[in-house]
């Protein structure tokens, strides 16, 4: 019969990832895809809980938009951690875990006009742009192809997503 050690042991080495990334490049990517994941979440339920709160006359519009807007911002949650595990990573576990680690700020005030909502949106997806810009220099400068190339699509996913909130307020 094992031991809970031997079995610790057993699953320890069961996690270990054969990447041919050096382990400091492997810490720096993992640390800056958990800030950038904890942003990502944070955005994610900014941009749903202005989706469900919007009002005014282009609710609709407004709705339908952030609504795919969150959609996307979701979809490169799961890609982030996935990242991370498969370079021998650990990723965020909780909600503390989320607040410990993202830069977007969040937002409960409960006054906030469609205009309002909207601008906020636009400005945190450019802060998000250039928080991708920030994680693919540390991907890049560690020979990290792979999460260099992921991290390029989703830079251009944050520019359309601005470029669109923009758009809608106006804005050339």
């Amino acid at each position: 019969m094992q031991t809970i050690t031997q079995l610790s042991e057993k699953t320890k080495s069961k996690l270990i990832v054969p990447t041919d990334l050096n382990p400091e490049g492997v810490a720096q990517i993992t640390e800056s895809l958990n800030l950038l994941l904890a942003d990502v979440f944070a955005l994610y339920l900014k941009t749903k809980s202005f989706h469900w709160h919007i009002s005014g006359p282009h609710f609709r519009d407004y709705h339908l938009l952030l609504d795919e807007q969150a959609a996307q911002i979701f979809a490169m949650s799961d890609d982030i951690a996935e990242r991370t595990r498969k370079i021998g990573g650990n990723t965020l576990r909780s909600i503390s875990d989320i607040s410990q680690h993202q830069r977007l700020r969040d937002n409960n005030d409960t006054s906030l006009s469609a205009t309002d909502m909207l601008a906020e949106l636009c400005s945190d997806n450019r802060q998000l742009t250039s928080f991708l810009r920030l994680t693919h220099e540390v991907a890049s400068g560690n020979d990290d192809v792979a999460t260099a190339s992921l991290i390029e699509n989703w830079i251009d996913e944050s520019e359309r997503r601005t470029w669109f909130l923009s758009a809608t307020l106006g804005g050339s």
